[in-house]
């Protein structure tokens, strides 16, 4: 059997992608549109957070939060753990249900290049 990489999972699929100025509006408006749980937070080309959709519940709509004018910057998870493209996609499962997520960046020379999910283990 061969051994699938984070990399050969995120071709061709990029991550959505938000500042942390951005609403939680804009945010799941554009996860929506592309069907995913989560967008990962930059500033600049650097990786600062993940925003999904747990936190939409839980830090916004539970929080009484305006979604329209909170920043995701404000309820994001900050720096995010990470892995690298060439890891194997079941060390990255196996990461994700010990720190109990769903959604890991994959992250190369400091940028994302892409996200993965549990989602993917069903492919």
């Amino acid at each position: 059997m061969q051994v699938r990489t984070l990399r050969t999972i995120v071709a061709g699929r990029p991550a959505l992608v938000v500042t942390r100025s951005s609403t939680v509006t804009e945010a799941a408006r554009q996860m929506k549109q592309r069907n995913v749980g989560s967008a990962l937070v930059v500033d600049g080309t650097r990786l600062v957070g993940i925003f999904t959709e747990r936190d939409a519940l839980y830090r916004v709509l539970a929080a009484g939060r305006d979604p329209a004018s909170t920043g995701i910057g404000d309820v994001m998870t900050p720096q995010p753990q990470t892995m690298h493209p060439d890891e194997p996609f079941v060390r990255a499962l196996r990461t994700m249900h010990e720190g109990r997520f769903r959604h890991l960046p994959v992250v190369e020379f400091g940028r994302p290049i892409g996200i993965v999910s549990v989602r993917d283990a069903l492919d």
